[in-house]
């Protein structure tokens, strides 16, 4: 049945049932109570009690569901669910606060999802999901009581032969404040530097890309001077992270449509690292040889400068929008392991910290060639909820024997509720432009309380010994 108009947004599920006393879960069902904008049914098979959830297909068609605690704690949330056309997204509310968006991938029948944690309040709580992608069904929520999070067992142990003392030193940092301080980042060098003159406070990382040091766009006139503001933020004492927007070496569109230097897209290119890959002999794995070697030539600048990198290279492959990412996870992983191999071995770079980004365990290259691994977040404006599912993820992936960072984000997570929910993130940084400047992804007023929250470090509460010169 659909909603009275004013009930609103409210779906009372009046029913749970607990599942084994050995797991200890409690399920509620989600055709048990009121909804807006989406209806109860029962057709087809496989759902758990009487029915399921269906019909977000409008913006604002939703589902709320009411959670009994039993006292204030954090809770795990798994969400039952069937996602029959394709992998889809949606947006959680906690309490008619921003609680993250959870990915439901594609399934044929229904399935279950882990939905991270949650921090209830003792009795009852609403929790709510928003159609975003649409076009999914939703079964049932299940909670638990989640475990107290064990000590973190990093060691100081780089994959890097023979690591460079400034990469070694900056690791050895990084890891004392896992857990009990994260470090602030911002997008390039301008922007960090408007962090101080807006806030009074510089981050403590600023992130830069060597996107226009690659071939198939210097070839066309672009220029760079990324490694000169990179020289420039060690010499001000900041930590420098890095990542390649890699146009592809050959085959770009170079249309009205897909101009030239979208070729980091899968869309501006036709190239196949797959095919490229499978024939060392070939012109475009020459190529990719090529555009390595000349990246390399940038690194070697700032390892003879000793800066210390924290190194991202092909991010976000998963996602398939970037040509790397296109062909799946092998040919990625095979593209990062010779990445790896030249430039550590061919090249002798010594200053590389090696961050893998995805939480996909399809997608990880193996513990021999990552240092860190990471995600980016990109949740609705105002989101500032702490990413816990997605932590969570990546410190199963490694057996928390790896750092996790959030390497990329939009909304940046309130630093209170990454305490609460045992969020350990080595360090944000905040996407430039529109991320940080139009006041709707993060407000002036958020800003400040996190530059200036005792559980954030900013540049000015770094170690002199991390950016001295001739450190490496």
């Amino acid at each position: 049945m659909k909603a009275l108009a004013g009930i609103g947004l409210l779906l009372i599920l009046a029913a749970c049932t607990t599942q084994s006393v050995e797991e200890a879960w409690l399920r509620f069902e989600a055709e048990e109570g009121l909804v807006h904008g989406t209806e109860a049914s029962s057709d087809g098979d496989g759902f758990s009690g009487q029915g399921y959830v269906t019909g977000f297909e409008q913006e604002d068609d939703a589902l709320t569901v009411i959670l009994e605690a039993s006292t204030k704690s954090l809770y795990e949330v798994r969400v039952g669910y069937r996602g029959a056309h394709g992998e889809k997204m949606t947006v959680m509310r906690l309490n008619d606060d921003p609680a993250g968006d959870l990915r439901l991938p594609a399934s044929s029948g229904f399935e279950e999802v882990y939905a991270g944690k949650l921090l209830l309040e003792e009795g009852e709580n609403a929790l709510q999901f928003v159609s975003s992608w649409g076009w999914y069904d939703l079964d049932y929520v299940d909670i638990r009581l989640a475990s107290v999070r064990a000590e973190h067992n990093v060691e100081n142990v780089l994959v890097t032969p023979k690591p460079s003392a400034g990469a070694l030193a900056l690791h050895e940092f990084l890891i004392e404040q896992y857990g009990s301080k994260i470090l602030s980042g911002q997008q390039t060098l301008q922007e960090a530097l408007q962090l101080g003159w807006t806030y009074g406070k510089l981050p403590a990382i600023a992130g830069f890309d060597l996107m226009d040091y690659t071939p198939s766009r210097t070839e066309r006139g672009t220029t760079s001077r990324e490694v000169e503001d990179m020289l420039t933020w060690h010499d001000k004492g900041g930590i420098v992270t890095l990542a390649w927007h890699w146009n592809a070496p050959m085959d770009l569109i170079d249309s009205e449509d897909q101009p030239w230097w979208r070729g980091f897209y899968t869309d501006g290119t036709t190239f196949n690292v797959q095919e490229a890959l499978a024939d060392p002999e070939s012109q475009a794995y020459q190529l990719l040889m090529r555009d390595i070697d000349v990246i390399a030539f940038q690194l070697k600048r700032l390892q003879e400068a000793g800066v210390p990198v924290l190194w991202r290279p092909l991010h976000e492959a998963e996602g398939g929008w970037f040509w790397w990412g296109a062909q799946g996870p092998e040919p990625a992983k095979a593209l990062y392991r010779i990445l790896f191999e030249r430039l550590t071995v061919k090249h002798e770079l010594s200053n590389l910290i090696w961050i893998w980004n995805s939480e996909d365990p399809d997608w990880y290259p193996g513990d021999d060639v990552v240092d860190i691994v990471s995600v980016d977040s990109y949740p609705q404006p105002g989101d500032h909820h702490p990413v816990s599912r997605s932590y969570d993820n990546l410190v199963r992936l490694v057996n928390d024997r790896k750092l996790v960072a959030l390497t990329e984000n939009g909304a940046i997570p309130n630093p209170e509720l990454m305490i609460q929910y045992g969020a350990h993130w080595s360090w944000f940084c905040t996407w430039s432009d529109e991320f940080i400047g139009d006041g709707k992804h993060n407000s002036p007023e958020h800003i400040a309380a996190v530059l200036n929250h005792e559980y954030v470090l900013t540049l000015d509460e770094l170690p002199e010994f991390l950016t001295q010169p001739g450190s490496e």
